[in-house]
């Protein structure tokens, strides 16, 4: 019999035998992102217009509605569980959330939380985030060059996240440095940024830029395949395969001349698609079963439908049937426009 308690937050089994999701290619759903805000103080080319129109707040998911649709997932099999944005930690009282969802690694109901930002809220939150439970953190980062940073993010002060990269280091946060490699705009510089996060004990992962909402800019003329990008690297760098893991798609090498990891994620030219262990939520309530297909569910109606999950974690099931088995992201000058319409910061990086 189950004995559960119920909190505040609605009648919900707090406690309860998780029952893996399945998706229909036979893969275990045990990543669940979370956009908690389509908002962000930088305004970076290859992620969104500079006059981007936001969600109107009273589109947004309270709170407290979040954190019961993360417990639904976490209940549901979900291990690891990622905020993002947006910028997650421009959303207000965002570190309600935190601590909510830091009670769940503690119960042993969850492995880890992390988060995905650009820095610039860091040291604010860096300590309070490691006392949620956090132990490590993405860090999005482009350039070393403060005027090139200031160019790609129109918005960002370079020197406010090197003192959160700072501050976060200090709390004891493990840091992985997150870069889009861009051609002609930051592609030389990726040697100089991997001997940095290295020489920082920081991991640096590179990442393929994908084509998800209208922008300024034709996305061909920066797209760098890591293919290419890795060519370019072993001239003056010694690489090993190894099997290292962080839950997500990024394939890592060991770099033998600095003695750290570098990792590519390569949506275009080597998509991740069969090992997809991923979905994402949205702040309205709208879940993705995959990042590159616009088929979606609605779980904010079920969530508001009913102060209890059982209709809720049905709505999630069906979801999880329909999940597809890859995506289609096709970057070149006969496929100007994206794949999908919504910017990234809609549906979380």
């Amino acid at each position: 019999m189950n004995t559960a308690t119920i909190d505040r937050f609605g009648a919900r089994p707090l406690e309860q035998k998780t029952v893996p999701m399945i998706d229909p290619f036979g893969r275990a759903i045990t990543y669940l992102r979370v956009s908690v805000t389509d908002r962000c103080d930088f305004r970076c080319t290859y992620c969104m217009a500079e006059h981007m129109t936001f969600l109107p707040k009273k589109d947004l998911l309270t709170l407290e509605e979040l954190h019961r649709l993360c417990s639904a997932f976490i209940a549901k099999g979900v291990r690891k569980l990622r905020l993002t944005g947006g910028e997650p930690l421009v959303r207000k009282n965002i570190m309600f959330l935190v601590r909510e969802l830091g009670k769940e690694i503690e119960a042993g109901r969850l492995d880890e939380l992390t988060l995905t930002t650009n820095g610039s809220q860091l040291a604010k939150y860096a300590s309070e985030l490691v006392e949620c439970g956090v132990k490590r953190i993405n860090v999005s980062l482009d350039t070393l060059d403060a005027a090139k940073f200031h160019q790609i993010t129109r918005w960002g002060d370079l020197s406010k996240v090197m003192e959160g990269i700072d501050a976060a280091q200090a709390a004891g946060l493990k840091i992985k440095i997150n870069a889009v490699a861009l051609k002609g705009f930051n592609d030389a510089e990726i040697p100089d940024l991997m001997r940095w996060a290295h020489g920082r004990g920081m991991d640096l992962t590179l990442i393929e830029t994908m084509p998800m909402g209208e922008i300024e800019e034709d996305r061909t003329d920066h797209y760098m395949p890591l293919s290419e990008m890795r060519r370019q690297l072993e001239q003056s760098f010694t690489f090993w395969d190894i099997p290292y893991r962080t839950g997500g798609p990024a394939r890592y090498l060991e770099v033998a001349e600095t003695g750290g990891r570098l990792g590519l994620i390569t949506p275009m030219t080597h998509n991740f698609c069969e090992s997809c262990n991923r979905v994402r939520l949205t702040c309205t309530g709208t879940l993705y079963m995959c990042l590159g297909q616009n088929d979606a569910a609605d779980l904010r109606t079920a969530l508001r439908a009913s102060e209890d999950d059982a209709y809720l974690s049905q709505v999630i099931d069906e979801a999880i049937g329909r999940k597809p088995k890859g995506h289609d992201f096709i970057i070149d000058r006969e496929h100007n426009r994206p794949a999908v319409a919504r910017h990234m910061s809609v549906t979380g990086g």
